[in-house]
């Protein structure tokens, strides 16, 4: 599988997404043109285990800087391999505090918590749990619904005090 490598890809410090993924259940996640996002999650979009179906936990998101580092560590991971639903460049999700908001176009997406590595991890190779502590995303709730589509920018809003 060829990725690009850091420099192809980050031509611009502008935060954008890089993917829209979605999957019938499991990983991985396949990158979509345009996804509409509801209050639910993305349309099209399952979950294999009941725990990941709760409003909190619709989205999940990812660096597209981690993805360079697994590669770099000799992982062969992509767009949508983690399971993430959005691939973002530049926002540095993992860095973030729970309640900060994403502006992306319409939607308005919430950070809830990091995400967890999970057992379904073991199809790319049984070492990717462990080596994603601390640095596996983000689940997110939905504010406001719409469509989402590669190379729109992201907005981030950082929590108010009231939160």
């Amino acid at each position: 599988m060829s990725h690009p490598s850091p420099d192809q890809s980050a031509e611009t410090s502008e935060p954008v997404v890089v993917a829209v993924c979605i999957s019938d259940g499991g990983v991985p996640k396949q990158p979509q043109e345009r996804v509409r996002v509801t209050h639910s999650g993305l349309e099209g979009d399952a979950q294999e285990h009941a725990k990941h179906r709760k409003p909190t936990r619709a989205v999940s998101l990812f660096d597209e800087e981690i993805l360079f580092q697994l590669r770099e560590e000799g992982y062969d991971v992509a767009p949508g391999s983690i399971g993430e639903n959005l691939t973002l460049r530049n926002v540095h999700v993992q860095s973030l505090p729970p309640g900060t908001v994403l502006e992306i176009g319409d939607v308005q997406i919430k950070l809830e918590e990091p995400r967890k590595p999970c057992f379904v991890l073991d199809v790319i190779d049984e070492r990717l749990k462990d080596v994603l502590v601390g640095r596996c995303g983000y689940m997110a709730s939905v504010l406001r619904e719409g469509e989402l589509q590669p190379g729109m920018r992201v907005s981030v809003h950082a929590p108010s005090e009231s939160d």
